[in-house]
């Protein structure tokens, strides 16, 4: 019988935690205190001091220990970044590989990281001015990547449903099936993790300014979708099903409108979580403005999983009666709800369109929003 020696060797720090009877967080933070304690006692001739590097390393898994041991794992990111097809091809003639997503934890933790980091670093300095726009170009760039690969999801899909088309029963067909549909169900899972992260890092934006981020232009529709190896015409029903309802939801309708100067989400965020709880299926409509109350319910909207719809004026038709014609179309939607904030004429016509047409109206007058933040109006001010 062979004695188990004390110079075995561990490859993890949970492997290592699990051996001494502690938790992986409880053992990163001694390791992280005795690292920090060595280093200012200038004991790096003896081998035991971490780098500045080392250090950093291991401060931000412990972060993400502390993160995973708190709160948790949210549902999107463990979806997104959990549920993927065994194999993936990430280029036009490229091999097929097993490649792995980022861990959920570690990507929800540095998703968080890059946003907060920047407030903590300008905040009480002549730059704090900058972190919100700094900040509110980091979610952009997400925003801006997601859309590309949602563009080329869209073209290989398009390629894979005329191959479908096609009469042929050769091996190489069938290869070249195989790999295309492999290449629509990667950037399909790309997709999705990089919408994931864009809508976290749009609410950590929100929690530092106390203003919800919205896009420059374009729609936001976020998704997070399961991976299974299915047969490719399946693949396209499901995928155009799913696009279908994103685009055209079926639930009962909730108007949204209000004016582009709003400052008070949190008013708005409560009423539209009381409606939600009151209607689970419920599809947000809304006037399609980028900013002011608009984008407040586009936020909610990303963050509650409710999908949305915007009615944007039709001004090329319609020219200056584009905003009432919208308004008549919206009522023709025969909603169950709505939210009006005080704006222009635009939002008076709807109110009233809205109670002509007995659609019970949450209305919110401007003069009634909650003191805007201190913090908020210095940085929306400079």
């Amino acid at each position: 019988m062979t004695k188990e020696t004390n110079n075995r060797s561990y490859s993890s720090f949970a492997e290592l935690a699990k051996a001494i009877g502690t938790t992986p967080a409880e053992l990163r933070k001694q390791y992280l205190d005795k690292a920090i304690a060595d280093t200012m006692n200038g004991e790096k001739e003896a081998g035991t001091a971490a780098t500045p590097d080392e250090l950093a390393a291991l401060a931000r898994e412990a972060e993400i220990a502390d993160m995973i041991a708190q709160d948790g794992v949210s549902d999107s990111f463990a979806l997104a970044f959990g549920d993927v097809s065994a194999l993936s091809i990430l280029e036009m003639g490229a091999e097929r590989q097993e490649l792995d997503m980022p861990e959920a934890a570690e990507a929800q933790a540095e998703c968080h990281a890059i946003v907060n980091t920047i407030f903590d670093l300008f905040r009480d300095t002549r730059l704090e001015p900058s972190a919100q726009a700094i900040a509110w170009g980091i979610v952009n760039s997400f925003h801006y990547e997601a859309d590309k690969l949602a563009r080329e999801e869209d073209t290989l899909c398009r390629d894979l449903k005329s191959r479908i088309e096609q009469d042929d029963r050769s091996e190489i067909y069938a290869t070249e099936m195989e790999d295309l549909q492999i290449r629509a169900q990667t950037k399909m899972e790309q997709r999705a993790a990089i919408e994931c992260m864009r809508d976290y890092a749009a609410e950590c934006y929100r929690s530092q300014t106390g203003r919800p981020w919205s896009t420059a232009r374009g729609s936001r529709v976020s998704s997070v979708t399961t991976a299974s190896q299915i047969a490719s015409a399946d693949f396209l029903k499901a995928r155009a099903t799913a696009m279908r309802e994103k685009r055209n939801p079926t639930g009962p309708l909730v108007v949204f409108s209000g004016g582009q100067e709003w400052h008070d989400y949190q008013q708005l965020y409560a009423r539209l979580d009381q409606i939600k709880a009151r209607i689970p299926s419920m599809t947000l409509c809304t006037t399609g403005q980028r900013k002011g109350c608009d984008a407040i319910a586009a936020a909610w909207a990303a963050q509650a999983g409710v999908p949305i719809v915007t009615f944007a004026p039709n001004a090329q038709r319609f020219g200056k009666s584009a905003g009432f014609k919208r308004n008549d179309q919206l009522v023709s939607l025969r909603p169950v709800e709505a939210i009006i904030c005080q704006g222009t004429g635009i939002q008076s016509h709807l109110l009233d369109e809205l109670k002509a047409a007995s659609v019970p109206v949450h209305a919110f007058r401007y003069d009634a929003q909650a003191p805007m933040p201190a913090e908020a109006k210095r940085q929306q001010w400079g």
